[in-house]
């Protein structure tokens, strides 16, 4: 049964994210998010999936994996999640190798209204060949074909700190929304070195303050080492893995699990006021961003739930 609207407005995702396949034909080092053997998940499994989600009251879905583009049905999905179900946003994530002009022709017939690549650099090295130097044609294609908006992520501690820096520089000269990531570690959690910070503030500078990409939990996260928010994952975030598995995010399938179509307005609504131990120093801007309109809503802590 589907949340009415006054329900979905006080619990209900503001985003989800969907996994659809796991398996990626990457392997970058610091990611804990694929394998190279798993088979790409039933369409109509999948559809059954965003069905639900919707029904939890979701406004937006983001398709992930691995490598989305790796699914053999991924233009029907979204056609599916933006027709059918009539996300307000239907949007995905990917590495881009197998970006082409006939494939960016077909995500825009599908109505597909967001892409995010995240490139770690400009050369290929131990950790990463997701840089310039192999995507670069790739995103001439985008640029040339795609009719949705297209987020080009530099990260900040996969590669040399000047290489984010270039990164966000050529994003701005073709005409995509320039973004950075912080790398994380497989807690979430932020870890950079002197130089990386002082990219970091260099491509501050660079992106338009209009752009709502820089929050002051970035700055604080790196000054301090927290920047405490009460996170709402498993209510106004909902990742859904492979196994079709609700998870606070990516990072915590090991702390936080519940089948997505057993998930109730109940399970909403407790996990929008429950404690994340991790939340403090967690760089997951999906999960901030997500959680950032409740901010002035209580959450129980241990001391809370303990009285």
């Amino acid at each position: 049964m589907s949340l009415n609207t006054f329900q979905r407005f006080r619990f209900s995702p503001w985003f989800s994210q969907l996994v659809v396949i796991r398996r990626c034909n990457l392997s970058c080092t610091y990611c804990n998010e694929f394998d190279n053997s798993s088979e790409a998940l039933d369409l109509e499994l999948l559809k059954k999936r965003a069905k639900k989600l919707k029904q939890l009251g979701s406004f937006s879905i983001n398709l992930t994996g691995g490598e989305p583009t790796l699914h053999p049905d991924l233009f029907e999905l979204i056609r599916y999640c933006r027709q059918d179900l009539r996300f307000l946003r239907t949007t995905m994530i990917t590495n881009g190798f197998y970006l082409t002009p006939e494939l960016i022709k077909k995500l825009n017939q599908a109505g597909l209204q967001d892409m995010q690549i995240s490139i770690d650099g400009v050369k290929p090295n131990k950790v990463t060949i997701k840089v310039l130097d192999t995507l670069r044609e790739r995103l001439n294609y985008l640029k040339d074909h795609a009719d949705f908006n297209v987020v080009v992520s530099g990260v900040v501690g996969s590669c040399p700190p000047e290489e984010s820096v270039e990164v966000i520089r050529t994003a701005k000269d073709m005409g995509f929304k320039p973004r950075v990531l912080l790398l994380h570690d497989s807690d979430g959690q932020v870890k950079l070195s002197e130089e990386e910070l002082a990219a970091y503030q260099e491509i501050k500078k660079m992106i338009p303050k209009s752009f709502p990409e820089f929050t002051s939990y970035q700055d604080e996260m790196l000054e301090k080492g927290s920047a405490p928010f009460k996170c709402r994952g498993g209510s106004r975030y909902l990742y859904v893995d492979e196994f079709g598995k609700v998870a606070w995010c990516s990072q915590t399938r090991h702390i936080f699990s519940k089948p997505l179509m057993d998930y109730t307005y109940q399970d909403l609504k407790r996990e929008f006021y429950s404690y994340k131990s991790c939340q403090d120093q967690c760089t997951l801007g999906c999960v901030r961003s997500a959680s950032s309109v409740d901010g002035w809503r209580n959450q129980v802590v241990p001391e809370q739930a303990a009285a």
